[in-house]
């Protein structure tokens, strides 16, 4: 059987999308692609409709870096509500416990987020997006299952204490991936004595691209409407370029007949290459066409072609 043969433009770049609330991630990945006349579109990590902030969404060849996004550091922002827990985590759900907010000084409270800063154990909740045994685990919330989870190790690198009100606190916390915020929200809540949820979630930042960088549907909506039917350039101004996403990684630049056997699948023999699992491959024309990683002795095999 045949194919089906794509439609759209050849477009690649990256869109730093600030996703709205009330969204899901892969409608905001939808919107974008029409608006771009994109033929392949793909997000790098997902956000809850009931979360704002930024979503890289990767048009065309950009989606083949995806992965690599999905696995970076992100930092959020979010408040909890004190004295309250859901059967959510968030202000979605239903109040399942409610217990009066102890008093509790500045110090003491940096004390406890001490507690949860750095290599920790976070149990996934019942309502997200994980299998077991093959089914997703907010399917089975719903019909009112809960089965067990395994904790997973994961790195909280930062926690900062924003503002502290009388039923509530916001946070900053920079983090690993597979890191959920409610579930962090819910295990400080339970550490202070009184539970919480989230009430607002937004993220900052996302491996190199931070919500200062991006841009809103409302405003590629408003670009696409001022623009001649099929002029694109406009649009195409608010792309990051490809190897954006991976500028914290070392590059290499070859000449025409190496990138060729790199781009064969051959590893070639570098004596000064940086011995790193992650490198840019860049041709003569200063344009990355793949990535690449150090082995022994001094060789550069391909990992992942652009071309």
């Amino acid at each position: 059987m045949s194919r089906r043969k794509k439609t759209g433009r050849d477009i690649s770049g990256i869109v730093i999308l600030d996703k709205p609330l009330e969204l899901s991630s892969n409608h905001a990945v939808q919107r974008v692609k029409r608006l771009f006349n994109a033929n392949k579109a793909g997000h790098t990590g997902s956000l809850d409709p009931l979360a704002s902030g930024v979503l890289p969404i990767c048009l065309g060849h950009a989606t083949k870096v995806s992965s690599y996004l999905l696995a970076s550091d992100k930092t959020y922002q979010f408040t909890m509500h004190l004295g309250q827990t859901t059967s959510t985590g968030d202000s979605e759900g239903e109040v399942l416990k409610e217990r009066p907010v102890p008093s509790i000084i500045k110090d003491e409270l940096l004390e406890i987020l001490q507690r949860f800063t750095g290599h920790i154990q976070q149990i996934p909740p019942m309502y997200s997006a994980l299998k077991h045994e093959g089914q997703r685990l907010y399917k089975l919330a719903r019909q009112g299952q809960s089965v067990e989870r395994p904790a997973r190790s994961l790195e909280i690198k930062a926690l900062q204490l924003i503002v502290k009100e009388k039923d509530s606190l916001t946070l900053e916390a920079t983090c690993s991936k597979g890191t959920y915020i409610r579930v962090l929200a819910e295990d400080i809540g339970e550490a202070i004595g009184c539970g919480a949820y989230v009430m607002m979630l937004r993220r900052l930042v996302t491996g190199p691209f931070r919500i200062n960088e991006s841009v809103t549907l409302d405003k590629l909506q408003s670009i696409s409407e001022k623009s001649d039917a099929g002029n694109f350039l406009a649009l195409d101004e608010q792309l990051q370029s490809l190897d954006a996403a991976l500028q914290d990684y070392p590059s290499l630049q070859w000449v025409d007949e190496y990138k060729q056997r790199l781009c064969q699948g051959q590893a070639v023999v570098c004596e000064t290459a940086p011995k790193q699992p992650l490198i840019r491959l860049y041709g003569q024309d200063d344009t990355i066409f793949g990535l690449g990683k150090w082995c022994e002795p001094n060789l550069i095999a391909p990992i992942r072609i652009f071309d």
